[in-house]
């Protein structure tokens, strides 16, 4: 079991959500990361997959957020053909991450679902990340890194009413 952190208020409620559905998972505070640079510079040795997150929107207005391997060089201009939107999609505001998933910039993580309580947001992630039994988030705020079983992460996203999409993501090829 989880046992809550009460030393990180603003995630309390994802705690208490582990609990419920009796989902181990392991966290590690550290300061502010709101880059994957700053994150590998201060997580140290905490193992498994780390991830990056994307929140953007299409043309039409359709919300998704997008997880994948922190190291994975995504191809934005193909990024919607691969999630189902409608034209290039491009990142969403502030206000609409505040809106509709509750965290503040630089705290997107999938666990963020949980507050999308009108189910506007698609929840995307790669296939290459979902290939790692380990996986590590934010937890809703990003001076912590929760680390939770892949199974365990599917799980927790179907009960909280987003399940998600395990897709291959287009990548940039490497520069030669």
């Amino acid at each position: 079991m989880t046992t809550p952190r009460t030393d990180i208020p603003e995630a309390i409620p994802l705690f208490a959500r582990f609990n419920e559905l009796a989902i181990p998972t392991r966290t590690v505070t550290h300061a502010p990361a709101h880059t994957v640079g700053e994150a590998q510079a201060l997580r140290g040795e905490i193992a498994g997959a780390h991830a990056k997150n994307l929140f953007v929107k299409d043309k039409k207005g359709r919300l998704f957020l997008v997880t994948a391997l922190e190291d994975a060089r995504l191809d934005l201009k193909r990024l919607h053909e691969a999630i189902g939107g409608q034209g290039r999609v491009s990142f969403a505001t502030a206000e609409q991450m505040r809106a509709h998933i509750g965290i503040e910039p630089g705290s997107v993580t999938p666990f963020a679902v949980m507050n999308d309580r009108s189910g506007a947001v698609t929840l995307v992630l790669q296939a290459a990340l979902m290939a790692h039994e380990t996986l590590n988030f934010h937890p809703l705020i990003n001076t912590a890194t929760t680390t939770i079983a892949r199974d365990d992460l599917i799980r927790f996203c179907e009960a909280v009413g987003h399940p998600p999409a395990i897709v291959a993501l287009p990548e940039v090829p490497a520069a030669s």
